[in-house]
């Protein structure tokens, strides 16, 4: 973990092979910072990315529960506990403290996955300094946070499945209609038979081709209008 000027939570910071980058904040599911995140972070990295990885639980003793059926009613009880405007303003903080480290070259954004889809999309909308780009992958509060897309004016990409039963196919439509009224940078991707939380690798939630279909747009969206340069090889 690091410790970042002006961020009140730790995070992980990955470096890129060649030690600099343009930063993402990468914003964790209900699960907390696992393995699962972990990984995505080093594929960003890997990318030639400056990774930060706020801990949003560490005011709840930084928790990291088992990801699929089994561990979700206790992710449930602690997104309960989860103070949303505090890890809103952790968010925020954490892209301020990334933007200004000295290994970040070039813009910053942020990226998040479930809990933190919906809260990368709100720390988009809050933040006095705008990210360059968002990435959000099914953002599960994004059903309430659709007043605040006048204020999400950079280039976005969203990724929803189509079978997912939590955020049905017609509130994903609803969002779709909201985030691309004002915005004309969406890009606004869905995937027939994929669930909620299904790029996770947990068997509970996983699609493989939505997983490889959506990370391959990330990845050549990011490419595009959050250019790193060569990327490693790792």
């Amino acid at each position: 973990m690091t410790d970042a000027p002006g961020l009140e939570i730790p995070a992980d910071l990955l470096l890129p092979e060649s030690g600099t980058g343009p930063g993402i904040v990468l914003l964790q599911e209900i699960f907390g910072v696992t393995d699962y995140i972990r990984s995505r972070a080093r594929d960003l990295a890997d990318l030639g990315h400056v990774v930060l990885v706020p801990h949003l639980y560490a005011r709840l003793g930084d928790p990291v529960v088992e990801e699929g059926g089994d561990g979700l009613p206790r992710a449930m009880e602690l997104l309960q506990q989860l103070d949303w405007e505090q890890a809103v303003a952790d968010g925020v903080a954490a892209l301020d403290a990334l933007r200004s480290h000295d290994a970040v070259t070039g813009g910053t954004g942020v990226l998040g996955f479930c809990l933190g889809g919906g809260l990368a999309f709100a720390v988009a909308a809050r933040a006095e300094v705008k990210p360059d780009v968002l990435v959000s992958y099914y953002g599960s509060a994004l059903p309430d946070l659709l007043a605040l897309a006048p204020q999400v004016g950079m280039p976005s990409l969203h990724h929803f499945g189509e079978a997912d039963t939590y955020i049905p196919l017609d509130t994903v439509r609803e969002i779709e209609r909201a985030v691309t009224a004002t915005n004309d940078a969406v890009t606004f991707e869905t995937y027939a038979g994929a669930g909620h939380a299904f790029d996770n690798p947990s068997p509970t939630f996983h699609h493989a081709e939505a997983s490889q279909a959506a990370w391959a747009t990330t990845t050549a969206w990011l490419a595009e209008h959050l250019p790193a340069g060569e990327a490693s090889a790792g």
